[in-house]
């Protein structure tokens, strides 16, 4: 598959079967993590991979009531830096831009192995962070939840996500958010 097909089939599923995780498939996400480009090559990105299903059930728990759905990942890819481990300039704090080009990485990986890779933002931050004893300096950026997409839309789904699971969400007009050599607002 080469990269603007993965990326033209990437979606955002959240109907979700079980999928067998394995080390390979876990250093395999890790190895294309690892080549991700990032500001002065300072790789600001942190990973817990979380596949036994005890620690799974125990980050369920953190999960906010729209993310239910979640409780059929095979793996959930805990995302987390600190400003501190990447560049810094003036108030600019680019280990969220670099950190999020790491995670693409994964995301397009998994959609290149007929996989889902869908993070989410909705989890109690703190909760998680001590089950998976990341520093309280910490910021969990993100959870991906991995699995394979069930053709049976999930019925914890709201409508509006059953109707996300048929077809894809309207994406903005190109000219919304695309300028020409300045910002002119519309």
């Amino acid at each position: 598959m080469d990269v603007k097909k993965a990326i033209n089939e990437r979606r955002a599923y959240r109907s979700l079967e079980p999928v067998e995780i394995t080390e390979e498939l876990i250093k395999d996400f890790a190895e294309i993590a690892q080549i991700a480009p990032s500001c002065m090559n300072k790789q600001p990105w942190n990973f817990v991979f979380i596949h036994d299903r005890e620690q799974l059930e125990k980050i369920f728990k953190t999960l906010s009531s729209g993310n239910k759905w979640v409780e059929k990942a095979s793996l959930v890819i805990a995302v987390f830096s600190k400003p501190e481990n990447d560049c810094i300039i003036g108030e600019r704090l680019y280990y969220l831009f670099d950190t999020g080009m790491a995670t693409a990485f994964i995301i397009l990986r998994a959609t290149e192995l007929d996989l889902v890779a869908h993070p989410i933002a909705g989890f109690k931050e703190e909760e998680a962070k001590k089950i998976l004893d990341i520093p309280e300096e910490m910021r969990l950026i993100t959870l991906i939840n991995i699995g394979k997409h069930s053709k049976e839309v999930n019925p914890v789904l709201s409508e509006p996500m059953k109707l996300g699971e048929k077809s894809r969400p309207p994406r903005k007009k190109l000219e919304e958010f695309i300028f020409m050599n300045k910002y002119i607002p519309k």
